[in-house]
């Protein structure tokens, strides 16, 4: 029987100790500290005494009683060091009971009181021991030292957390300024949160920084970071999801300041300064890869292609190779442009600047009247930028003067592209390309950029045909360099109702993939049957590989890079290409959603593309990008159809766009 014995239990985490009134059996009725009367289970007891006191006495006298045992064994439990009885009994394995233990600690004569408060020390310190069935069991070490470290992160967790949420109060208040690693960890556990929410590494913690912070939407992570003046209200996110760098070190930049000094080389290069080299680009250009000159001779005539040597300037394995082997290829984005160079080095010594010598590798080639090429050559050379034009000024000496070098170029423009399209298959897809600017104020521009003016037909000709024959070159020479190549489409569609973007649209989709390899492939799309990439070696790695490979062989008679090296290049490359397309692709998406915000209820020109089950997929033809609307019951659209439609929802950050067919 328990009556009148001490029973000490578990409640709420907490050790309770109580006086038995009764025992009822499996039931002990009990009175506790706090004057409460409760029922308790025996098998609930941490502790029972050995001893009793009288429980006739008055109420007040036995919690008077109670409170002195309690005040008791908590001045014994703080005498005991349970690392140290730990480490007495730490290699023996097995349980052991709780007097043994008690007298380990107090000696051999223990009373309940030392009992007692040796069981409330190890409940209240379970990193040493566990306890079972009425025993105590040593943990191993490795526990122990992993609980600790668990603790310590946990420590330092709520430190985090309590300095974290204190300062992100304050700092959306005052603003934000960060002064310290710990006030760095926040920012970047925002960021992620707004770039991954449920996904982001830390969910848990950022989401309980921000509720103790008084924020209990995690959605808000963004508007957060744009109120602390972190983000732009346009921030791009795709740049920090996938990676990609935005500058450059000083390291880096030092060493593109250095190569702006070095000379320019002669020994080997064929002297072609005599030449009237000029340059066609956009007006706002400021790295210049290409440039062209045009020379009669009696019933022929010469056109050169020059590129700028970048493998001259740009050593391989320097630490700006590595830099833009890592980055791939230089991004143009609305409003921004990251380039594979530092801007001191490509607009400069690396670009065809005017009136500067170059070292460029040059193709030299030799046509009839007729336009046919009966005879070329690649060649190391020096040249001299006459001119600077751009597509603008030479589309106006098009239109108003007549007989100049550009007319006999754009003639033969069209027809190096005829017999692309007639000997080689090739198809002609190209739509105007989409100009996003942004102004000072934040407003957006979006207009169209045709691609088949004289100017543009005539540089984008000139470069297929150089990237053709210097594919030639290398396959004739066996020197293994990077192809570009494409099967032939899985359908070749016509142009029956004269709707060419629709036409251009569902060509697309009929497109083999493109195939990058070191095998000299036939090119479907371009009707040639290799080619490769070399004509921009500012901009594109590749290219740079590809002019290294041809200048190596010209100067040495083998390549630089064998198959191998290649396949390591072409595997790496390309995985950073396929990101650096997706965040052209978004941002451009990004813009252009964010145009139409300002446009909801306005009519906008669209292309019905497919009739779905429930919904069509249309061509929104002001900025060539798809979308879908709802097909109502009484709908009848059919796909080529041109139609309207407006926007009900634009929202750019989360990727929204709801339209809505208007009825004529």
């Amino acid at each position: 029987m328990s009556e009148g014995k001490i029973i000490e239990y578990i409640d709420q985490g907490r050790l309770v100790c109580a006086l038995c009134i009764q025992d009822k059996g499996q039931r002990l009725h009990l009175l506790t500290l706090s004057n409460r009367l409760v029922n308790l289970s025996e098998k609930r007891a941490t502790h029972i005494s050995v001893s009793r006191i009288p429980t006739e006495r008055p109420r007040e006298e036995l919690i008077h009683r109670l409170r002195e045992i309690d005040t008791a064994r908590e001045s014994l439990k703080a005498e005991i060091n349970i690392k140290e009885l730990w480490e007495l009994i730490k290699d023996e394995n097995e349980s052991f009971d709780y007097k043994y233990l008690a007298q380990l600690c107090f000696g051999d004569d223990v009373t309940d009181d030392h009992v007692a408060a040796l069981v409330r020390a190890l409940f209240e310190d379970q990193l040493f021991f566990k306890m079972k069935d009425g025993h105590f069991l040593p943990n191993p070490e490795e526990k122990i030292a992993s609980a600790i470290r668990q603790m310590e992160e946990e420590r330092q967790k709520e430190e985090k957390l309590i300095s974290g949420s204190d300062w992100l109060k304050r700092s959306l208040k005052e603003g934000a300024i960060i002064n310290s690693d710990s006030e760095r960890y926040v920012v970047d556990n925002l960021i992620d949160l707004a770039l991954n929410q449920r996904e982001a590494k830390e969910y848990k913690f950022v989401k309980e920084l921000l509720e103790r912070a008084g924020i209990t939407d995690t959605a808000e992570a963004r508007n957060i970071l744009v109120k602390l003046g972190i983000w732009e209200r346009d921030e791009h996110v795709d740049l920090i999801r996938y990676n990609i760098p935005q500058s450059f070190s000083d390291e880096q930049i030092e060493q593109a300041v250095l190569l702006n000094k070095k000379p320019v080389s002669y020994n080997g290069y064929e002297d072609l300064r005599h030449l009237d080299v000029f340059t066609v680009d956009g007006a706002d250009t400021l790295d210049f890869d290409d440039a062209l000159s045009i020379e009669r001779d009696g019933d022929h005539m010469q056109v050169g292609i020059h590129i700028t040597d970048v493998s001259s300037v740009i050593d391989a394995g320097s630490i700006l190779d590595k830099e833009a082997l890592f980055r791939a290829s230089s991004l143009y984005l609305p409003g921004k442009e990251i380039p594979m160079f530092p801007p001191q080095l490509s607009h400069d010594r690396l670009s065809l600047k005017k009136d500067h010598e170059r070292q460029a590798l040059s193709l030299l080639v030799n046509f009839d009247m007729n336009g046919e090429i009966f005879d070329y050559r690649f060649v190391p050379s020096i040249i001299c930028i006459k001119r600077h034009l751009t597509y603008d000024h030479v589309n106006n000496i098009y239109e108003t003067e007549k007989d100049t070098i550009f007319h006999w170029l754009y003639r033969l423009a069209l027809k190096r592209q005829r017999h692309r399209v007639e000997q080689g298959g090739a198809l002609i897809l190209s739509l105007p390309e989409l100009s996003i600017s942004i102004d000072k104020d934040n407003s957006i521009n979006i207009g169209l950029v045709r691609q088949e003016t004289p100017s543009r037909m005539m540089i984008a000709e000139m470069m297929i045909l150089y990237n053709w024959l210097a594919a030639r070159f290398c396959r004739d020479n066996r020197v293994p360099t990077i192809y570009r190549a494409q099967k032939e489409p899985s359908e070749k569609l016509g142009l029956e109702d004269g709707n060419y973007i629709y036409y251009v649209f569902r060509q697309r989709r009929k497109l083999q993939p493109l195939n990058i390899d070191v095998e000299p492939l036939p090119h479907s799309g371009i009707g040639l049957d290799s080619y490769i990439n070399v004509t921009s070696p500012i901009r594109r790695y590749f290219d740079l590989i590809s002019q290294r490979q041809m200048l190596n062989f010209m100067f040495r008679g083998t390549p630089f890079y064998n198959r191998e090296e290649l396949d390591r290049i072409i595997t790496q490359v390309t995985a950073v290409i396929k990101d650096l397309n997706t965040v052209k692709r978004n941002r451009h998406n990004y813009w252009i959603i964010r145009y139409l915000e300002t446009r909801a209820g306005k009519p906008i020109p669209a292309i019905v593309l497919d009739v779905l089950k429930g919904r069509y997929r249309v061509i929104l033809t002001d900025f060539f990008i798809t979308a879908e609307i709802k097909r109502e019951k009484e709908s009848r659209l059919t796909a080529g159809e041109e139609i309207y439609v407006r926007v009900t929802k634009a929202d750019a950050w989360n990727d929204i766009l709801d339209l809505e067919h208007v009825r004529t």
